[in-house]
């Protein structure tokens, strides 16, 4: 009788365990599906506002440097196209700048009183006035730096002398005049720099 008992209460055992798990499950259920919290819903708002505010901080960021890279892309182009037209006729006027140099000497060089001598003389400042009135068109200035301190940028050094009564470090003589155009130097004036006297040597009478 009590073996009976014994088997019956064994078979029960099963049932109740598996009663008492799909309650458990049950609970975990309605918990799952249980709508949050006015608290839980506000974190989570703010969790995403926060990644909204980084997300658009971000594209903001982006359309900034965007913007910045485009001005600096446009003013590039422009100081391009501004030097392409300004410096334009660099070559050219280089390639003039010896001719005129040649009837400068050429007409320093015309001394006497013949008529062939006049007209070789009127015909060369004539020619040089030209020269004149075309580089100043075009914006290339002479530098003729004589009596002027010297400037290393401007002009070249050909050679450093005492001279009596001028300042060291200035220009005392004028090889070869140089040009400027708009500015950006087409070649140095080649001069001659006046230099103090020097010292003379310290003897010492101790020894």
């Amino acid at each position: 009788m009590s073996t009976k008992h014994e088997k019956t209460e064994k078979q029960v055992e099963p049932k109740e365990n598996q009663e008492t798990l799909e309650e458990v499950q049950s609970e975990a259920e309605m918990t799952l599906n249980e709508p949050p919290s006015q608290e839980q819903l506000i974190q989570e708002l703010k969790k995403e506002l926060v990644e909204a505010e980084q997300k658009a901080q971000e594209n903001w960021d982006k359309a900034v440097r965007t913007l910045a890279e485009m001005e600096n892309l446009k003013k590039r182009t422009q100081k391009e196209l501004e030097d392409a037209h300004k410096y334009a006729l660099t070559s050219f006027a280089k390639e003039l700048l010896p001719v005129n140099d040649s009837l400068e000497l050429g007409l320093q060089a015309a001394i006497g009183d013949s008529e062939e001598v006049k007209k070789f003389r009127e015909g060369s400042e004539l020619t040089i006035k030209q020269f004149d009135t075309v580089f100043k068109k075009f914006n290339v200035i002479t530098v003729d730096p004589l009596g002027q301190p010297f400037n290393a940028e401007q002009h070249q050094a050909v050679l450093m002398q005492e001279v009596e009564g001028a300042a060291p470090n200035t220009v005392v003589s004028v090889f070869q005049k140089g040009y400027m155009l708009n500015g950006r130097l087409l070649r140095p004036a080649m001069v001659v720099v006046a230099k103090g006297p020097e010292k003379p040597p310290v003897i010492d009478e101790k020894a």
